[in-house]
């Protein structure tokens, strides 16, 4: 089963938005552990500097960009599942997305979709598709098929 104590989430920018906070506010209640790191926006070098500086050794670095793969929420499930206790740091960019650099050092690249969405409300999409991938894996009622 998923640990969202394993997980972290690295993002460019901070949240303006209440009612982006409000609904991360929500799943992070329900996602015991999950962290976010908030890092200045700047320029792309000086972001992948700061993303570099934030990963932690032992974490695998999953970049979120237009370029990842593309999964179902139920195939998303498994595969955090099929990682099992690998500590994760999800990473979000910035206005002007990810350097090349983040991006050939990623271990993972997944695509929350092929529209494209500011960094805040990305950060909500992936925190609710945790929550609905942990539900998912502990057979909760709050993904329907």
């Amino acid at each position: 089963m998923l640990n969202p104590s394993r997980y972290r989430i690295i993002s460019i920018g901070k949240i303006r938005k209440k009612w982006i906070q409000n609904g991360l506010d929500l799943y992070l209640k329900r996602l015991p552990g999950l962290t976010i790191i908030e890092l200045r926006d700047g320029n792309l070098q000086r972001e992948a500097e700061a993303i570099r500086s934030a990963k932690k050794s032992d974490e695998a670095l999953v970049i979120l960009t237009e370029e990842g793969e593309s999964l179902p929420s139920v195939q998303f499930a498994h595969r955090l599942q099929e990682l099992g206790s690998q500590r994760l740091a999800f990473v979000i960019g910035g206005a002007d997305g990810l350097s090349s650099e983040i991006k050939a050092s990623a271990d993972l690249s997944f695509s929350l979709s092929p529209l494209t969405f500011p960094h805040e409300i990305a950060r909500l999409l992936l925190v609710e598709q945790l929550y609905r991938a942990s539900t998912i894996l502990h057979g909760g009622a709050y993904h329907r098929e």
